[in-house]
């Protein structure tokens, strides 16, 4: 089983890869591999198409999903929107019923409001939200400042435990012929009578 996991922060080895990468150590613990893709500046420097693609092969081949954040004006990173935007739109037979989760780091606030929108991309593509036992953020302006959020740390491997035990729960179902819930036709109503 293998989770991957996207680092939406302009920095490859920021606060929010200091965080992800407490998840990628919980997962490994539970022999479960990960792997952390920098997101980088590529989207909001004209070369979204090629980048999306490349998450998108690679979420194939993977089980699980961990999208992480810093907090820029009370929200996501604008690259990682962009990603997340053209990356669940269309066909998400690629996303459906994986486990997902959100990650948020600030130096103080706002991280709330990053997770509820890095969330909703996931009720949308239905895939269980996987959560901790606090919401999914750390705390500092330096990835020395987070090493010293032992809450936040402690609510992120929480939240890679947590991961791992919902993955190997699907993998159990699956080899004992639980089938996956049966798909319906969306449905689009328009209030606007005509």
């Amino acid at each position: 089983m293998k989770v991957l996991m996207l680092n939406g922060s302009r920095r490859e080895k920021g606060c929010t890869y200091t965080a992800l990468s407490e998840v990628a150590s919980a997962l490994e613990k539970e022999g479960i591999e990960s792997e952390i893709f920098f997101v980088g500046e590529q989207a909001v420097k004209g070369d979204i198409d090629s980048l999306v693609k490349t998450i998108k092969e690679k979420m194939e081949k993977s089980d699980g999903l961990v999208v992480g954040s810093p907090v820029y004006f009370a929200g996501p990173t604008a690259e990682i929107k962009a990603v997340l935007d053209r990356l669940f739109m269309g066909d998400g037979s690629f996303l459906k019923l994986k486990p997902a989760a959100a990650v948020a780091s600030a130096r103080r606030g706002g991280t709330t409001a990053t997770l509820d929108v890095l969330n909703k991309y996931f009720s949308y593509a239905q895939m269980p939200i996987v959560s901790s036992r606090y919401w999914n953020m750390v705390h500092g302006s330096t990835p020395e400042d987070v090493e010293q959020d032992t809450e936040g740390l402690q609510i992120i491997r929480v939240l890679g435990k947590n991961m791992a035990w919902l993955l190997k729960c699907i993998e159990a179902g699956k080899n004992n012929g639980i089938p996956a819930p049966e798909a319906e036709d969306k449905i689009f109503t328009n209030f606007i009578k005509k």
